[in-house]
């Protein structure tokens, strides 16, 4: 006997399955958690500023294969950053998208609380220096 898609669909959730959080997001879900950064932002300038800031991120995420969308792999992508040579207030921004980002996919039930919640730990630099300047100085 088959069943038509909306009787799978009701017989899944009768037995009380919950899809689960990923750890690993592929392109839609990335676009998809995107879309809603973007809405959630009034000015025109803002919407640009987190696009880009989030196209780029998607852009390095993607260029190689990633365990997770994780704590350890932003704090990556804020290390490349910071070799580039970005001011701070450049990886600031890029890295408020990026929590930005977590949050919407999290919200929208895409990546566990637990997983958003370490990205959301990975801050920018309140100073000028960079992670390596801080380190080797003193």
């Amino acid at each position: 006997m088959q069943l038509d898609s909306a009787s799978r669909t009701s017989t899944s959730r009768a037995k009380g399955k919950k899809s689960r959080p990923k750890f690993k997001l592929g392109i839609p879900d990335l676009e998809h958690s995107k879309a809603a950064v973007l809405r959630s932002l009034g000015p025109e300038d803002s919407r640009r500023g987190y696009q880009h800031a989030i196209d780029e991120f998607v852009a390095w995420y993607c260029s190689e294969p990633r365990l997770a969308f994780n704590k350890t792999v932003v704090l990556r992508y804020r290390f490349s950053l910071e070799e580039r040579g970005l001011a701070s207030g450049t990886i600031n921004v890029r890295m408020a998208a990026v929590r930005q980002l977590a949050f919407e996919a999290a919200d929208s039930g895409l990546l566990s609380p637990e997983l958003a919640a370490g990205i959301h730990r990975v801050k920018g630099f309140a100073t000028g220096l960079s992670f390596r300047q801080l380190a080797y100085s003193g």
